[in-house]
């Protein structure tokens, strides 16, 4: 994943509108109090996460993004690290566990992606929950896709920063599942069913 992604401003990204309302109901049942959001980019969900009562922070390896997310929400900490890097600022001294660790539509930007699970496990509690959201794929959508010729736009090579993997439910909970992590949930959010934008997984990390 490259570090500029190129934030700009503190507008919540497009995805936020349909991602963000299913996290929170997530959290909520999941009843967390202490949420690390992995991959935060301009702090747009912390935002909406701290609104909700949560206590939370966030990480990501862009140093714009951060940049815009210590502006915009001063109270909330937000440390320059990202999956490939020690979570050693983040957990400090004596080390703090999270309850919950939330990551957005990023597991997708991802080169080595197993390294998001095992970042999310080295911050965990014991049972700690990981709730993961990326783009969904799937049989019907990817048939979609094909009858109306849009996988050219659908994998666009043109976008800096852009997708470079392609989730299926079934590839997501394996990598959950290599990693420590035992999926619990699953929610297709956006758009009509089986013809999803995203999906969210939420996973439990085992002992």
């Amino acid at each position: 994943m490259q570090k500029d992604y190129g934030w700009k401003s503190t507008k919540p990204p497009c995805s936020c509108s349909f991602v963000a309302p299913c996290v929170l109901k997530v959290l909520k049942r999941l009843d967390v109090e202490k949420v690390l959001d992995v991959g935060c980019g301009n702090g747009a969900l912390c935002g909406m996460l701290q609104d909700a009562g949560f206590d939370v922070a966030g990480t990501d390896a862009d140093r714009n993004g951060c940049a815009l997310a210590r502006e915009a929400y001063p109270r909330i900490a937000f440390y320059e690290v990202g999956v490939y890097d020690p979570p050693d600022p983040v957990l400090g001294n004596p080390p703090k566990e999270f309850d919950c660790v939330v990551s957005t539509e990023v597991v997708e930007h991802l080169f080595s992606p197993r390294h998001l699970p095992q970042f999310a496990s080295k911050v965990l509690r014991p049972n700690g929950y990981l709730v993961l959201s990326t783009p969904y794929h799937g049989y019907f959508k990817n048939l979609a896709l094909s009858v109306l010729n849009h996988w050219d736009q659908h994998h666009t090579v043109l976008w800096e920063g852009g997708h470079i993997k392609f989730w299926s439910t079934k590839t997501l909970t394996q990598l959950l599942e290599q990693n420590g992590f035992k999926v619990t949930h699953f929610y297709g959010v956006g758009r009509f069913p089986y013809l999803w934008k995203s999906m969210i997984l939420v996973a439990q990390k085992m002992p």
